[in-house]
C-alpha cells in the first residue's frame, strides 16, 4: 500500500531552511533532529537559495539591516507620536462636547 505524504506548510519549511542556513549544521543532522528526509530538506534550502539570488544576487549585510531597522523605527515613533497626539485631542473634544 501507497505510503501517505506528509504536507509541511511554510513556516516549517522556512524555519527548516533557516537552521541550516544561519546555524551551520549538517543537512543530515537537522533533517534527522526534525524528522523529515533528507532529500526533501535538501530541496528546500536549495529553493530556498535559487530565490535568494534571484531576488536581489546578495544577501543584506548585517550593518545595512541594522540601519534599515533603525530608520524604519523612527519612522514608526514619529507615527506613534501623532497618533498619541490625535487621541489626545479627541478626548478632550470627546469630553468638551458630553458637558
Amino acid at each position: 500500500m501507497a505510503e501517505k505524504r506528509r504536507k509541511f506548510d511554510a513556516e516549517f519549511r522556512e524555519g527548516a531552511v533557516r537552521i541550516v542556513t544561519e546555524t551551520g549544521k549538517p543537512l543530515a543532522q537537522v533533517a534527522r533532529e526534525l524528522g523529515i528526509n533528507e532529500t526533501t530538506l535538501a530541496s528546500w534550502v536549495s529553493r530556498a537559495r535559487r530565490n535568494g539570488a534571484a531576488a536581489g544576487g546578495r544577501r543584506e549585510s548585517v550593518q545595512e539591516k541594522l540601519e534599515r531597522l533603525r530608520r524604519r523605527n523612527t519612522e514608526l515613533t514619529k507615527e506613534n507620536k501623532e497618533l498619541a497626539m490625535e487621541r489626545d485631542v479627541r478626548k478632550r473634544c470627546t469630553v468638551l462636547w458630553v458637558k
